[in-house]
């Protein structure tokens, strides 16, 4: 049975600013002048109206269009495609923090997310208070937090700074805090869009061999990552979407070739370790 599954799912957002500025006096004017026209014979909306509607229609993008895809408990999918192709769109719509302009998504049980440095985080509160709030957020008590928080403090590496601000941490201590969060809580489904890159190469290691094993566990992982070497070592599925639509669904070699399709261009420079990047993560 599918954990995951979405249909038909779209995002529209409106660019530019729609609505002009209009004046208290302007719009007192208009609906004073209405009867008048309505008598003339005149549309109720005048014509400026429409070439406004027009512009509209204009200025609108299509972020994901008509995606549907199932993924079952324990997978491990890797969502790969250029920028502005709708990746990040689509983990935003599962973890619920924009909601589809058409569509559906169905998912069975809790969600985990790693969308940008620092999301879920509120930068006036320390790094342990912060362990709390993420916590709440996905519906653990505080008991079961208490019981989790040596082990996420301590995977984290930045035991020492936990009462501090985070708006204090760097970007690298920001992302370490937050991985440990959402690899330790009790979410069935992890959402992790391309922030592993912040961190070190110690801390990629570690993060690459946790995501290897929490599939045992059960728990299923959506990865974003323009690294096609870390998707190739980590995911079994790949997804290619282009344009905001899904253009291939399939093994991960299969859809590398997809996406890369005749660019001859070298695997290492779209964010493959090498020389002692890469011997690190293999120990």
């Amino acid at each position: 049975m599918a954990i995951i599954t979405i249909e038909n799912l779209g995002k529209r957002y409106r660019l530019g600013q729609l609505d002009p500025y209009r004046t208290f006096r302007q719009v007192a004017g208009e609906l004073l002048a209405w009867p008048v026209r309505s008598l003339r014979g005149h549309s109720e909306e005048p014509e400026e109206a429409e070439d406004l509607k027009s512009l509209q229609a204009r200025q609108t993008l299509w972020a994901l269009r008509n995606a549907s895809l199932e993924v079952k408990q324990g997978e491990v999918v890797g969502i790969i495609g250029k920028n502005g192709s709708g990746k990040s769109t689509m983990l935003k719509i599962l973890a619920r923090i924009t909601s589809p302009t058409e569509g559906s998504v169905h998912f069975r049980g809790r969600i985990g997310s790693m969308l940008e440095v620092g999301t879920g985080f509120h930068p006036e509160l320390t790094g342990r208070e912060n362990v709390y709030l993420n916590g709440a957020i996905l519906g653990m008590r505080k008991r079961e937090i208490d019981t989790r928080f040596d082990e996420i403090a301590a995977y984290s590496g930045v035991e020492r700074f936990l009462d501090t601000p985070v708006k204090r941490y760097s970007s690298g201590m920001y992302v370490r805090l937050a991985f440990s969060v959402a690899a330790h809580m009790d979410s069935d489904i992890l959402l992790i869009d391309e922030v592993l890159s912040v961190g070190d190469v110690d801390f990629q290691r570690k993060c690459l061999r946790t995501m290897h094993s929490l599939p045992e566990t059960g728990k299923t992982i959506l990865f974003v990552s323009h690294s096609l070497w870390a998707i190739r070592r980590l995911c079994s599925r790949v997804i290619l979407l282009d344009g905001g639509r899904i253009i291939a669904d399939g093994e991960t070699e299969d859809v590398i070739k997809v996406y890369l399709g005749e660019d001859t261009q070298d695997i290492a420079a779209m964010g493959s370790p090498t020389g002692d990047a890469e011997e690190a993560l293999e120990q």
